[in-house]
């Protein structure tokens, strides 16, 4: 039996804490979930998008329990939201004051149109529409996709 494993939360390196916070809430939309000291010396903001699953965490302290180099802030690129209706993500998101690209659709498939923002630091991010969102789940259409290709 396979064990469960859910993708739940991803550092992001920032250079103020505050600031992105700030950004994230105010102008991408994202709730915050904890902005507080964990334990001493240790400040974690998380922030989740709406509907999602998967949250960012900030805070210097995260850097030294992790294991390896400190990525320099900015340093994240290709950071990826999913959408159902990209044209209403995109004039929400610029509605807050954010500064996003316009829509570019690569091909006509469903999940082939992205707009792009980066935060005060430079992190990239891409919001991708999967217009199949609206009626299926992520985890449903992954678990139908491996069992199609026989990976699940």
């Amino acid at each position: 039996m396979d064990m469960a494993m859910t993708l739940e939360v991803i550092p992001l390196p920032v250079s103020d804490v505050d600031r992105a916070r700030d950004f994230y809430r105010d102008r991408a939309g994202f709730h915050v979930d904890i902005d507080q000291e964990v334990m001493p010396g240790l400040r974690i903001v998380q922030l989740t998008p709406p509907g999602s699953g998967c949250s960012i965490a900030l805070g210097d302290g995260i850097w030294e329990m992790t294991p390896g180099p400190r990525p320099a802030p900015g340093s994240y690129q290709g950071l990826q939201l999913c959408v159902a209706d990209v044209e209403a993500a995109h004039a929400e998101l610029a509605g807050r004051g954010l500064d996003v690209s316009e829509p570019v659709r690569y091909a006509p498939s469903d999940g082939a149109t992205f707009f792009y923002f980066k935060d005060p630091d430079g992190n990239g991010w891409a919001v991708q529409e999967y217009r199949r969102r609206a009626t299926q789940p992520l985890h449903k259409a992954l678990a139908d996709l491996a069992a199609r290709h026989g990976t699940g």
